[in-house]
């Protein structure tokens, strides 16, 4: 029986060697060659590339080669890339999409499929519904070699990296930062990033910032609990302003000050708004997903600036970036875009921001923060990923929509908003989420209060809450 293959938030993934294939790639690559036949005036491009993930050359061949064999041009990627990478090179070469192999900051025995639109971001959700319904139980055709399309010429080869390298010294005063006396470190995690960030940041200091496809066993994902080696780091060096980290796939990003002090996304959404709005001028909405924090659409109302809230996953925020001006664009996870580049997440792009932020202004990283506490409060944002039961998680959800929770231990509820998942304004001014993880046996809880101690207590008075 043949594999269901769904697209996620942002993509297919699965398990190397289980559900992530050779054949069952072949079925997606078909699926989408299949697609752009069925688009009006289709340019027959595509850009294909992959991340440092094992096996991920030898897939996005297998993707270029079925691909060519569909009369498709296919410019594939020098060595591995980052997402952004691709998204930029989508846009800049008139493709009908791009194919990035990876799986972002999934754990080392996972790769992935993601689809780009021409337009330099995620594939919207109806595009991807169509390649999903397009999707065969086999493949049934015979390919030729990889070798054989690239000499028929429906394959070459180009360097994204030095593309995006190029675009990134116009764009940024590079030279300027270069000659600032912020000292930088930055964490690779053995991610797409790396080449990118020691050509423009060459006076960085870097941790794992080499080819290891295994990622020594840790999920690329930028977060404070997987960046404790970087946190030493930080802290040892004594002598660092501004730290940053990107994931598997470099379009997600973590920050640290000086100090080895997470700054989550939360935090540098809002640092953006203040550096692109009151400092450089720059207008446009402001788009963000359902679990970040409040303060967005406070500092928003004291600029002047339309703030929308959308689903989580960054494919929403993409569709208003597309077809609307904007001028940032984040979620929860770390996945943050700007104006006047891509509307793509993009963590080195982001952290070049913040760095200009920080030489244009000649501030440490916490006096910009406090800075930003001065305007809206200061706040603390926590997410539990709690692990059960399928049927305890539906049990739990049926609850949710049955409005079944008043309160979670001493915190009453006061109001509940359902736009992904269930969020509980309470009585302390504080909020508590849950959503169901859509592919996993997993419950995140979100929390915002005043102080991380607060979120804790509501995270906690939720848990038994909802598992008693």
């Amino acid at each position: 029986m043949a594999t269901t293959i769904k697209f996620g938030t942002d993509g297919w993934r699965a398990i190397i060697a289980d559900d992530f294939t050779l054949e069952n790639l072949k079925r997606v690559a078909d699926a989408t060659a299949h697609w752009i036949g069925t688009l009006e005036n289709p340019k027959n491009r595509v850009v294909v590339g992959y991340d440092c993930r094992f096996g991920g050359e030898l897939f996005a061949q297998t993707t270029a080669r079925v691909l060519a064999f569909h009369k498709i041009e296919v410019i594939i990627s020098k060595g591995f890339v980052s997402t952004p990478m691709i998204s930029f090179a989508a846009k800049q070469k008139n493709t009908d999409c791009g194919v990035i192999i990876t799986a972002s900051h999934n754990p080392p025995s996972y790769n992935g499929y993601k689809l780009k639109g021409s337009y330099g971001g995620p594939s919207l959700p109806e595009h991807i519904a169509k390649v999903e319904g397009l999707i065969q139980d086999t493949f049934m055709h015979t390919l030729e070699s990889f070798e054989f399309y690239e000499k028929s010429g429906l394959i070459k080869t180009e360097d994204f990296e030095t593309e995006y390298v190029n675009h990134a010294l116009k764009s940024f005063d590079i030279e300027g930062i270069r000659r600032s006396n912020i000292t930088i470190a930055y964490d690779a995690m053995y991610g797409a990033g790396q080449n990118a960030v020691e050509r423009l940041l060459p006076m960085a200091s870097t941790l794992h910032s080499e080819f290891n496809p295994s990622f020594k066993g840790t999920a690329p994902e930028p977060i404070a609990k997987n960046l404790k080696p970087f946190i030493n780091f930080i802290q040892n060096k004594r002598d660092i302003d501004f730290a940053f980290a990107t994931d598997g796939d470099a379009d997600r990003i973590g920050i640290f000050d000086g100090e080895g002090n997470f700054i989550d996304s939360h935090h540098i959404i809002l640092l953006l708004i203040m550096y692109l709005h009151k400092h450089k001028g720059l207008g446009g909405k402001v788009v963000t997903s359902f679990s970040c924090t409040g303060k967005i659409k406070k500092l928003c109302e004291l600029y002047g600036l339309q703030h929308i809230t959308t689903k989580i996953g960054f494919k929403y925020i993409c569709g208003y970036m597309v077809e609307d001006d904007v001028l940032v664009g984040g979620e929860e996870s770390g996945g943050i875009a700007v104006k006047n580049h891509i509307p793509e997440r993009d963590g080195v792009w982001i952290a070049l921001t913040i760095m200009e932020f920080m030489m244009a202004t000649g501030k440490k990283l916490k006096d910009l923060i406090a800075d930003l506490y001065a305007e809206v409060g200061s706040f603390a944002v926590e997410r539990y990923d709690l692990h059960i039961t399928e049927e305890i998680k539906q049990t739990i959800v049926t609850k949710c929509k049955e409005n079944s929770y008043s309160s979670f231990g001493k915190y009453q509820v006061v109001s509940i908003e359902y736009l992904d998942g269930y969020k509980f304004y309470l009585d302390t001014g504080s909020w508590v989420m849950i959503r169901p993880s859509g592919t996993e046996p997993v419950l995140r809880v979100y929390a915002e209060s005043p102080n991380l101690d607060e979120c804790v207590n509501i995270l906690e008075a939720t848990k038994a809450a909802i598992l008693h």
